[in-house]
C-alpha cells in the first residue's frame, strides 16, 4: 500500500484521536490532472461508486425503454440503497417488468442498512431477501438487460456472461483503462470488481458528467442516469445517507456515489471535473469527509449551497446519548483555508 497523507482528523475534545490516510484525485474532461493528494495511480477497487457507469448498458440496451422503467428504478439501478419500502417495491418492479422472479438476484441478502426497515422485517418476524440487499436495483437492472439483449438470465453475475461483458466495456471506455483478469476480483454482490487507478477513475467521472469523449449514444445515456438520479436521490441512498442528503441538498450540479473500503466517486457537470478518493484504512467516515471537502472546493458552489454542505464536511461525532463529543475534520492537503 502507498504511503498517502493523513486527510481526515477525528477529536474528541480538543485533541486528535484518530487519523486517516488517503489519496485522491480531480480530474477535467481532457484527463488534466487538476489536484491530487497521495498516489492517484494506485489502483483500487471501486466497487459500489461505479455503479452509475455499470448502469449505462441499462439505456444502451433499450432495456429502459422497453420495459418502461420509471425515474425511480432508473436511479435505484444505480443505487447503494437502504431497503426501505420505496427500494425494495422499485427492484421488485423492475424484475415484474422483465417477466423475472425475485428468485433470478444473485447479489445475495443482508438485513437492511436502515434501521427502522430493518427492525419492521424483524417485528413481522420476516428475514431479509435478496430484494433487501443495497445492490438490488443494480442487479435488477443487468437482469433486464439480459432479457432485452435475449440472454439467459441465469449466470448473469458471471464475468463470462455477456451482460458483465458489456458492462466492463462500459467501465473501460469510460476510465480509458484496459481491465483483465489481474485487474479482477469478486464484488461483495458476487459480479466482477475491477482494480482502476484513482487518477482514471475521477477522468471517467469528468466524462460521464460532461458526455466529452463519449459516444453520443453513451453521453445521453449518462445523462438520462443522471437526470434520474437528480429527480430521486432518495432512491440512491435513503434516509440520512450521505449521498440523498447530498445531492437532495446540491441538486444536479453534484453527482456523488459511494464505494465499499473508503471509495467516494463525484462528478461535477458543470465545472467538467471528476473527483476519486480512497481512504487507505477503508473508513467510510473518512471518505465522506474527504468527498465533502473536495466538493467544497471545486463544485463552484454559491455561499448557500456552501452552508449546506459544511455538516459533512465537518460532521459532529455523538456519543450513545446523542451528546456531541467531538467532530471530524478534513486535515493535510484537504485541511480548510481559514
Amino acid at each position: 500500500m502507498p504511503e498517502n497523507p493523513i486527510v481526515v482528523e477525528v477529536l474528541r475534545g480538543g485533541r486528535v484521536e484518530s487519523r486517516h490516510s488517503g489519496a485522491g484525485a480531480v480530474v477535467d474532461a481532457d484527463g488534466r490532472l487538476v489536484f491530487a493528494f497521495g498516489d492517484v495511480d494506485w489502483a483500487v477497487y471501486p466497487r459500489s461508486a461505479v455503479k452509475a457507469v455499470q448502469a449505462l448498458p441499462l439505456i444502451e440496451s433499450g432495456a429502459a425503454d422497453r420495459f418502461g422503467l420509471t425515474d425511480d428504478e432508473l436511479a435505484l439501478a444505480c443505487a447503494s440503497h437502504s431497503g426501505e419500502l420505496k427500494h425494495v417495491a422499485a427492484a421488485t418492479s423492475m424484475l415484474r417488468r422483465a417477466g423475472l422472479a425475485p428468485e433470478y438476484l444473485a447479489c445475495g441478502a443482508h438485513w437492511p442498512a436502515d434501521d427502522e426497515a430493518a427492525r419492521a422485517l424483524a417485528r413481522a418476524g420476516l428475514r431479509p431477501s435478496a430484494l433487501h440487499n443495497n445492490c438490488s436495483g443494480k442487479h435488477a437492472g443487468f437482469l433486464c438487460v439480459a432479457c432485452a439483449l435475449g440472454c439467459p438470465p441465469a449466470g448473469y453475475e458471471m464475468p463470462d456472461h455477456d451482460v458483465q461483458r458489456i458492462v466492463k466495456a462500459a467501465l473501460e471506455d469510460v476510465t480509458g483503462v484496459a481491465l483483465g483478469e489481474a485487474e479482477r476480483g469478486v464484488d461483495g454482490c458476487s459480479i466482477p470488481t475491477y482494480a482502476i487507478p484513482l487518477r482514471a477513475l475521477a477522468y471517467g467521472f469528468a466524462k460521464y458528467g460532461t458526455g466529452v469523449g463519449l459516444s453520443p449514444a453513451r453521453a445521453a445515456a449518462a445523462r438520462r442516469l443522471r437526470a434520474a438520479v437528480a429527480a430521486r436521490p432518495d432512491m440512491v441512498g435513503g434516509t440520512k445517507r450521505f449521498d440523498t442528503q447530498v445531492m437532495t441538498r446540491l441538486g444536479p450540479a453534484v453527482f456523488t456515489k459511494t464505494g465499499a473500503e473508503g471509495v467516494f466517486c463525484a462528478a461535477l457537470p458543470d465545472q467538467g471535473l471528476g473527483l476519486a478518493v480512497k481512504i487507505d484504512d477503508g473508513a467510510k467516515r473518512a471518505s465522506e469527509v474527504a468527498i465533502a471537502a473536495m466538493l467544497l472546493r471545486f463544485a463552484g458552489l454559491d455561499e448557500a449551497k456552501r452552508a449546506e454542505l459544511e455538516a459533512f464536511v465537518e460532521p459532529a461525532l455523538a456519543n450513545w446519548r446523542a451528546i456531541v463529543v467531538g467532530r471530524l475534520r478534513p486535515a493535510g492537503p484537504l485541511a480548510r483555508r481559514r
